[in-house]
């Protein structure tokens, strides 16, 4: 089915809003200024709040720490990972090689996904991890070479901090299908696996916020919901895109906030 034209900014002040959360509600874990009274302001003008991220790494544990830290309490359905939807790509029973931490794993365990280290398998999993190695590449793209699917939580070449751009899981992912020359199914925003996963906490979908056109903003369009670009993550004022341009770009989640219900109906 077509997305449905993008709507209103009337209409992105109800429903839910989908929400990044590297570069928009934090950067490493630390929370990027106003993100708590702008979730709170957001949810006091009966807005739902559905954070979806492609950084596969954090534990459910971990993530709900971390937004306990931004001052933001969500329920386990309003937070969904790229380590989520790659787990449901597998079917139950079936055995899998991970190049990822430990988001992935739980997700593959909680999903019924017996994880190897070894040998024959019908999946290798990759997402973003520290422990990345030659060997751990050869192993990976033998696997797969052989007939094991390459499956990917997400293509985000970078991963914002405080202090720059570190490699994200895009990097680490194309490593593995330049070695083994097998095109990887990928979980992540903008891919239809996370659009369905949207789709199915949500119907009434009015906004998406984060801060990567490439992903948050063609994840918006394949929604049919307009695209609000904020500059607290990896891009830049000066690299906002002109074709196709957000529907709305603030310096961060606060000021967006603060202008899509500060406007006039």
């Amino acid at each position: 089915m077509p997305p449905s034209p993008p709507q209103s900014s009337t209409e992105a002040r109800q429903g839910t809003w989908v929400i990044d959360l590297d570069g928009v509600i934090w950067l490493t874990g630390e929370p990027i200024e106003g993100v708590d009274t702008a979730v709170a302001a957001l949810r006091a003008a009966g807005i739902r709040t559905l954070f979806a991220t492609n950084n596969s790494a954090p534990t459910r544990q971990e993530l709900h720490a971390r937004m306990q830290h931004c001052g933001i309490t969500a329920s386990d359905e309003d937070l969904l990972s790229s380590a989520d939807v790659a787990a449901e790509m597998l079917p139950v029973g079936s055995t899998a090689l991970v190049l990822a931490d430990g988001g992935v794993r739980e997700a593959l365990l909680a999903r019924g996904v017996k994880i190897v280290e070894s040998g024959p398998v019908d999946a290798v999993v990759v997402g973003w991890t520290r422990s990345f190695t030659f060997d751990a590449i050869s192993e990976a793209a033998t696997r797969v070479r052989e007939g094991a699917r390459l499956i990917g939580t997400n293509e985000d070449p970078t991963h914002p901090t405080p202090h720059g751009l570190l490699p994200g899981a895009g990097a680490l992912l194309a490593a593995v299908s330049t070695a083994a020359e097998t095109a990887p199914e990928v979980a992540g925003k903008p891919h239809r696996p996370t659009a369905d996963a949207i789709r199915a906490r949500a119907s009434d979908l009015s906004m998406m916020v984060g801060d990567r056109p490439s992903t948050d903003g063609a994840m918006a369009a394949q929604l049919g919901i307009p695209f609000a670009l904020v500059l607290s993550g990896v891009t830049d004022a000066g690299e906002v895109p002109k074709d196709p341009a957000p529907d709305e770009v603030a310096v961060d989640l606060s000021a967006l906030v603060t202008t899509v219900l500060g406007a006039a109906p």
